[in-house]
């Protein structure tokens, strides 16, 4: 193989025949020498749109009761693979777009798969796993505590999920097919942070030095690779919170790893595979921003601007007017980018032990002073309510969001590009059912010998309430509050007291709520939980039903590491590849060390089953590690209760739609001017009279679209609400009101061309009887291929391109004169360094408060030009270090002292 790439590209000179032959030839050596590696799986992939009521529910992970659905960012979707051996065992592992996994999903979800497949899948080898976003409906769960500030069970949110999930497995376990999976590890280092680290120091200083962080920086990737058409898919798991959005955002969103999963899925649209190439690499040059599909959607588009003018006026906007429902817009968007027959390119970006990690990675301040927060209690003048975490987008959350999805999404790229490592062996797994309430531990003493220990009953400490840094709680909670106060133990008792026997299994926690010991009206917390382990050849999945800290994943991995490889009889190496899987099959919370747990911030408080939560995982999973090796089976274990029947749900339905006389669904409110002129970067905004989106959830279908015009006659779709520039937002003029608005607003993407477009609103009205009416309003508007509207804080150099004509004069976005640039994308590498272009610039005027020395014309020359602007200030990492981001009300003309007092412009000849 290596002499046949020398000989074609070498120094010898061929033909273009023989360089095709050989290049053919090339191929197919690759192919069939590939052909015995292939084949040793069947996989399959599915997706469904599992988005949920986008008004009236809270939204499930702050337990912020402010917090209501409001709106779309972008959908959530259940991604599933299964990956069976041909003649053997098979697994599934589902990722949701949702804050955690729920035992009543579980329970139903199996339940139908039974009906429908047997007992092909169970229990056993079907793991339902969720991402951690804080930005989704809520209500879904069977446990009291995490249903109280949803006003109890919402159906809507539950059934949403349960169906994705099933029509997700069918599509996978329909188009299951030869192929093979790769894996890859590589480190990610920029998100996410320790949001506890004085706990984290409370673990020994010498178990901390055999690590370089306080936070896992792995990504585990898998490729997945059809026999037939090449890559199909991609899961990862990699630990960092779905908290870039805040506890004040309503509208839905999947977060960071919503955002990365979108934003690999499109990509792998519009670069993977177009000619049936097997090179997937991401180029930076090109996509340095956020990828968007209507470039490949639309053809060369007509530059004219009379011309364009002329098509937008010959649209008129529509009236809202009834319509059919019409579920197919979403994914006409998508299967416009789609090969004919290729099956849907599926990408998941699961979660692991984020317990105690952070995407704020900007660290945490407080809003009064600008001061960094207490270190230990994360507190600004004793009140954790002032203490906030910031994203690298500060202070705009969908811009964290964005980045720190973007870095996840290039991250796996990078990985998905270059796995080459081919998973080989058997597909299996275990599972049990463990009572966590009273589970026996048997812990090495110190001087020989054993104890045994017991965990105990759900318990939250008073940290609880105290919140993070990611949500702050309220009223004068704090973490690291090992001691609690007597008011609240009054309040605690008025709804249950612990007994002493709970109150001395717990210490050092002081109890807040005895969760596991409340039964009215049911069960306020888990007793039951499951434990799996899931292997694909030298792959292996630890499903866990909770939130692990750092540092109690790594022992977790390397305990089930250990009894593999020392027990496995040559089964399994070093090179094992073992994975966490966070909240996954149900939900109980935090799991932190006893060091960890000792400190008492919150994720100690949280730990539920007491101080040997962790040492009991570990007991039960080597067993499971051991089972697997020896091919025995394990004890099921006791079943988690089904509640369903025990559900209450307080929130209000929805009584009626209405509109002003004269007014109908889906006229227009708030317009925007006829045949308007946009540039990129600018915000379309649009509001419409519109009615409650818990009437039709447009599941798979869209609230909203922009669509293009092609051929003077033929509309494309270009965006939808599940695209990152596209929101949908909900309102009424009063919390009863039975009239409410659409607003639609489209941040116009620089990927966008010119060209006539249309915004549409699609909804479903609800009458006093109860019958469905579904409506549309379409609202044409004009784009342009125009600058982009830059930030207006950014310093601009007019220039002119040399041999033009001076009407042409092009602004340049040099660097923000204060404070870091302000869109990340745009500027990747820019603070403190130089500025390079390949044009050549002729000075013509400049906008102050900045001016060249002299106007003079560069010549050309072999050496680089330069253009010194002497009174641009560029502050540097090492400028800032320690001080905090910096503030960006820093007036425009006060530039920060710097280490750097001048911006050079080089023009590469």
């Amino acid at each position: 193989m290596g002499m046949l790439a020398f000989l074609l590209y070498g120094h010898i000179q061929w033909s273009s025949a023989t360089v095709w032959f050989l290049g053919l030839l090339l191929f197919l050596v690759h192919n069939i020498s590939g052909a015995s590696l292939a084949s040793n799986y069947l996989i399959g992939l599915g997706s469904y749109d599992i988005t949920g009521p986008a008004a009236d529910v809270n939204m499930m992970g702050y337990a912020s009761l402010e917090q209501t659905a409001s709106g779309v960012h972008f959908r959530l979707r259940a991604r599933t693979f299964i990956v069976a051996e041909p003649q053997g065992n098979r697994l599934v592992f589902v990722n949701l777009d949702a804050c955690m996994a729920s035992q009543i999903v579980t329970i139903k979800v199996l339940e139908r798969l039974k009906a429908r497949y047997g007992d092909l899948y169970t229990e056993q080898n079907v793991a339902i796993s969720g991402i951690h976003t804080h930005a989704g409906p809520g209500g879904y769960l069977q446990y009291v505590v995490y249903i109280i500030t949803s006003l109890g069970f919402v159906r809507q949110s539950f059934d949403v999920i349960v169906d994705g999930i099933e029509k997700s497995f069918v599509q996978a376990h329909e188009s299951l097919r030869p192929g093979s999976i790769f894996v890859n590890k590589g480190e990610l280092l920029d998100a996410g942070v320790n949001r506890s680290p004085s706990a984290y120091l409370n673990n020994s200083a010498a178990e901390r030095a055999k690590y370089k962080y306080d936070v896992d920086k792995d990504m585990t990737l898998l490729k997945f690779v059809d026999d037939k058409w090449g890559p199909v898919g991609s899961f990862n798991w990699f630990a960092t919170h779905g908290t870039s959005m805040s506890n004040t955002n309503s509208l839905i969103s999947g977060d960071n790893k919503g955002a990365a999963a979108r934003f690999m899925e499109d990509w792998f649209e519009q670069k993977g595979l177009r000619e049936g190439s097997d090179t997937l690499y991401f180029n930076k040059s090109e996509d340095d921003g956020v990828l968007r599909r209507v470039s490949t959607i639309v053809p060369n588009p007509n530059e004219n601007r009379n011309e364009l003018l002329r098509l937008a006026s010959s649209f008129q906007p529509s009236k809202g007017k009834p319509a059919i429902k019409n579920l197919s817009l979403a994914s006409r968007v998508r299967n416009a980018l789609k090969q004919a027959d290729r099956p849907q390119f599926v990408s998941a970006f699961c979660q692991s032990n984020c317990g105690d990690v952070s995407p704020n990675v900007l660290g945490a301040y407080c809003t009064d002073t600008g001061l960094r927060c207490d270190f230990d209690h994360s507190t600004c003048n004793g009140k954790n309510e002032l203490c906030f975490g910031r994203g690298p987008g500060y202070p705009d959350e969908f811009e964290s969001t964005r980045i720190i999805g973007e870095r996840q999404f290039k991250k796996a790229v990078e990985l998905f590009g270059k796995a080459s490592e081919q998973l080989k062996g058997k597909v299996d797994y275990r599972h049990a059912y463990l009572n966590f309430s009273s589970l026996e531990v048997s812990l090495p003493k110190v001087g020989g010998g054993q104890e045994v220990v017991k965990t105990c009953p759900a318990a939250m400490g008073f940290s609880f309430a105290a919140g993070t840094t990611d949500g702050p709680g309220a009223f004068d909670f704090n973490q690291g509050d090992d001691k609690g106060n007597a008011f609240w133990r009054a309040v605690r008792n008025l709804i249950k007291a612990p007994s002493q026997e709970q109150v001395k299994c717990q210490l050092p926690k002081p109890i807040l709520l005895d969760t596991g010991e409340t039964k009215k009206p049911y069960d306020w917390a888990p007793s039951i939980l499951p434990v799996q382990i899931l292997r694909i050849g030298q792959l292996v999945i630890l499903s866990v039903p909770g939130e692990f800290t750092t540092m109690a994943g790594r022992r977790l991995r390397d305990a089930v590491k250990t009894v593999l490889t020392s027990k496995g009889n040559g089964k399994f190496d070093s090179n094992v590849h073992i994975v966490i899987a966070g909240l996954t099959n149900t939900y109980s919370q935090y799991v932190t060390t006893i060091e960890e747990y000792k400190v008492q911030r919150y994720e100690g408080a949280s730990t539920l089953y007491g101080p040997h939560t962790l040492d009991a995982y570990i007991q039960e999973f080597k067993k499971l590690a051991a089972a697997l090796i020896s091919g025995q089976a394990v004890e099921p274990g006791p079943q988690p209760p089904d509640l369903l029947d025990n559900q209450i749900s307080l929130l209000p339905p929805v009584v009626l739609d209405a509109t002003p006389s004269g007014v109908n669904f889906g006229d227009v409110k708030t317009d925007i001017p006829s045949n308007s002129t946009f540039k990129k970067g600018q915000l379309v905004t649009v509001t419409f009279w519109s009615a409650c989106p818990r009437n039709d959830l447009m599941t798979e279908g869209t609230f909203t679209l922009v669509e293009i015009l092609q051929n003077q006659n033929k509309w494309a779709p270009a965006y939808d609400d599940d695209d990152f520039s596209l929101r949908f937002k909900w309102s009424r003029p009063a919390k009863l009101s039975p009239e409410s608005f659409a607003t639609i607003e489209w941040r116009i993407p620089e990927s966008a061309v010119s060209g006539v477009y249309r915004i549409s609103h699609f909804g479903a009205s609800k009458s006093l009887l109860g019958s469905i009416s579904h409506f549309t309003v379409r609202k044409p508007l004009l784009i342009l291929e125009a600058m982009k509207d830059y930030d207006q804080n950014a310093t601009f150099v007019k220039m002119r391109l040399s041999g033009t004509d001076a009407s042409k004069d092009s602004p340049i976005k040099a660097l923000p004169s204060f404070g870091y640039p302000s869109k990340e994308a745009e500027q990747p590498e820019a603070i403190g360094k130089t500025i390079y272009t390949t044009k050549e610039v002729v000075h013509d005027a400049a906008q102050p408060p900045i001016a060249p020395k002299e106007p003079t014309k560069e010549k050309e020359s072999s050496q680089p030009m330069e253009i010194v602007l002497a009174t641009l200030h560029v502050p540097t990492k090492e400028d800032v270090k320690g001080k905090g981001p910096v503030s960006s009300t820093t007036a425009p003309n006060q530039p920060l002292k710097t280490s750097k007092d001048k911006l050079v412009i080089k023009m590469k000849p």
